[in-house]
């Protein structure tokens, strides 16, 4: 006899070896959007064996390891679908990611766009057949034969990397089997809307010098309500592009000249200055103190702080008199020089330490996309050493602020804790220390969190932040993360009040995540129609004919002397173009006058918010309502 313990649910007592479906349906608890389920924190199929003691979680597609086994499972049907109409490709690895799923092929011939609508018929009709899903494993040597006899190259090569007595794992829907860790779906005919999406071209194994395969994309989903509206959010993306809208506004590019290094235009810089001067205010208030750190520094600052060992590939380097330098791809070990340079009492601590570092890393050309992922970006670090004693009040002053700062831009967020991994540095007790800090801090705010066992950082326990955008996609952004091998390598101490040494505990977090990536973000949030604060340009000035500019270049300067970032069009163009071209540029007011406007001294005001709406007020009215908008930061 053993108990199945299904969490949220009744305990069931089984007699004989039971798949996690029969358990589930003899619990009474099983129903159809019942799709996977994690057993002891290994998420498997329903038809996954059960013969002990265990704890049971049953997902539906809302859960993450749900969605995962969905993806995959589609997956598996479009490389299914690919082998029926072209037999003579080759099928690399087809994994599933968290917005969905892709197969990278070989072919001699490539896919093109053409050919995914056929891919797509011949998918439907897989779901038709309503094929099971089998699982079945073979010893390593007829898995090799196996993939052999299937003339599949790349299954071969992958199977021979399988260590000696690791379980190889295979998965067959009808005539169809590929090499498969899984989990999957019962069957195909669950997959009752999908899209493939995109076509791209990829290395194998992501290598450069390894073949060019092409990557096929899609999406999938239990039903075609849900489609729809992921189709819909992806048209709504598309339209908020943040590459297409900061060139239309003028705000940032990407030249040829400099792949994966940006360029801020002037109204960017504007954009991204008040980003900067809110970061310091708000950092100040906080109680850190800025720092600046050089951009190049030695090999053996990289080789102490493990970057050289462990990033050297993604690092720019040259040589300086004969010694080797590398470009900084983070701020942390300039910071743990920082504090090294005195002796410090625990009085002191905590030292809280904010930079805004431009740093370098050497991304592959495949992987830049716009300002979310370039070669050279601010990150908004700060790093902070403290005593154990103080771990937990600083991790609750960061999340505040944190906090403070995403709900001032209208994002939500979600919060995942993750703990020690496998390959850890650090005593135990320290780690439990760490954690406890996280997961109390977390506790005492009162914080709804997800647990990722064993997938914090290599040297500390984290936590991670995903704010959502107003379309529903999730970014992550913020990070706190407990660091014990810094200190460690760099010997960074504090006299305590025993007049003894002791290891400061040390936080790196970052808010804004990088400076770039967050602009790109916030431009896709607000689709470039920016906060009043925030504006590049706040307002726009213009008479109906040229004969009365000179009253509206007098509103123009009062605005101008009320510091706001105002322009004025004095062009001889008819007035409904220039309102126009003013709300193409998303600009959040403009201010019309003609004769009843120089008359009594007043404004035609139109908002962003109501174009064909104007109303007709003072001047000094609409400064002084404007100058609450700013000051309250109002979106």
């Amino acid at each position: 006899m053993f108990k199945v313990k299904f969490e949220n649910g009744p305990e069931y007592e089984a007699s004989a070896p039971i798949s996690v479906y029969d358990a589930a349906k003899e619990a009474g608890i099983i129903s159809r959007e019942i799709i996977a389920a994690v057993v002891d924190e290994k998420t498997v199929d329903l038809t996954h064996p059960l013969d002990r003691d265990c704890t049971v979680r049953l997902c539906t597609f809302d859960d993450a390891e749900g969605k995962h086994a969905f993806f995959h499972t589609a997956s598996h049907i479009m490389a299914q679908a690919i082998k029926r109409l072209y037999p003579e490709a080759k099928l690399t690895i087809g994994p599933a990611i968290e917005t969905g799923f892709y197969y990278d092929i070989d072919r001699d011939e490539p896919f093109t766009q053409e050919d995914l609508p056929k891919i797509e018929a011949e998918m439907k009709k897989i779901v038709n057949e309503n094929y099971k899903l089998e699982r079945f494993t073979l010893p390593r040597e007829e898995a090799i034969k196996f993939m052999e006899e299937k003339d599949e190259p790349y299954k071969v090569a992958l199977i021979a990397r399988v260590p000696e007595g690791e379980e190889i794992s295979f998965y067959r829907q009808g005539e169809f089997v590929d090499l498969c860790a899984g989990p999957h779906l019962f069957s195909t005919g669950a997959v009752r809307a999908f899209k493939l999406t995109s076509l791209t071209g990829a290395y194998w194994e992501g290598d450069s010098k390894n073949k060019m395969l092409r990557r096929i994309y899609g999406v999938a989903f239990p039903n075609k309500t849900l489609l729809s509206e992921h189709m819909n959010m992806l048209e709504e993306a598309k339209r908020r592009d943040h590459r297409k809208i900061g060139h239309d506004l003028d705000l940032f590019d990407i030249y040829d000249e400099g792949p994966g290094f940006p360029f801020f235009l002037p109204k960017g810089m504007v954009l991204r200055n008040i980003l900067e001067d809110f970061w310091r205010e708000e950092h100040r208030k906080a109680g850190y103190e800025e720092i600046k750190t050089p951009m190049m520094l030695s090999r053996e600052l990289w080789e102490r702080s493990g970057h050289w060992d462990h990033y050297k590939d993604n690092m720019y380097t040259t040589k300086i008199d004969d010694r080797d330098f590398a470009i900084k791809p983070m701020n942390c070990p300039g910071g743990m020089l920082v504090f090294k340079r005195k002796i410090w009492s625990y009085r002191e601590l905590p030292v809280r330490c904010g930079e805004l570092g431009l740093v370098h890393r050497h991304e592959l050309s495949g992987a830049l996309h716009g300002l979310m992922r370039v070669r050279c970006f601010t990150q908004d670090d700060a790093h902070i050493f403290m005593r154990p004693d103080q771990i937990r009040d600083e991790i609750k002053g960061v999340y505040n602020l944190i906090d403070k700062v995403y709900k001032l831009f209208g994002f939500t967020y979600h919060v995942e804790l993750s703990t020690r991994p496998e390959n850890s540095i650090g005593t135990d007790e320290m780690w439990e220390l760490a954690t406890d800090g996280l997961r109390g801090a977390l506790d005492d705010l009162g914080v709804n969190y997800v647990v990722n066992e064993g997938d914090g950082a290599f040297y500390g326990p984290k936590i991670d932040f995903h704010l959502r955008d107003c379309i529903g996609r999730t970014w992550q952004c913020g990070t706190i993360q407990l660091d014990m091998n810094l200190p460690e390598r760099f010997d960074l101490t504090y006299v305590g009040a025993d007049n003894e040494k002791h290891r400061p505990v040390m936080i790196h977090r970052v808010v804004f995540g990088s400076i770039e990536r967050f602009i790109g973000i916030l431009t896709e949030h607000f689709a470039g129609a920016f906060p009043l604060w925030l504006a590049p340009v706040q307002m726009t000035v213009t008479a109906i004919r040229t004969d009365i500019n000179d009253y509206a270049r007098e509103v123009y300067e009062k605005l101008d002397a009320a510091g706001f970032r105002v322009e004025f069009d004095d062009r001889n163009e008819k007035i409904g173009y220039k309102i126009r071209e003013a709300q193409l540029q998303k600009i959040p007011y403009v201010l019309v006058v003609g004769d009843r406007e120089r008359e009594s001294g007043t404004v035609s005001v139109r908002s962003r918010k109501e174009e064909n709406k104007a109303i007709v007020m003072p001047l000094d009215d609409f400064i002084s309502s404007a100058k609450t908008e700013v000051e309250t930061k109002a979106l």
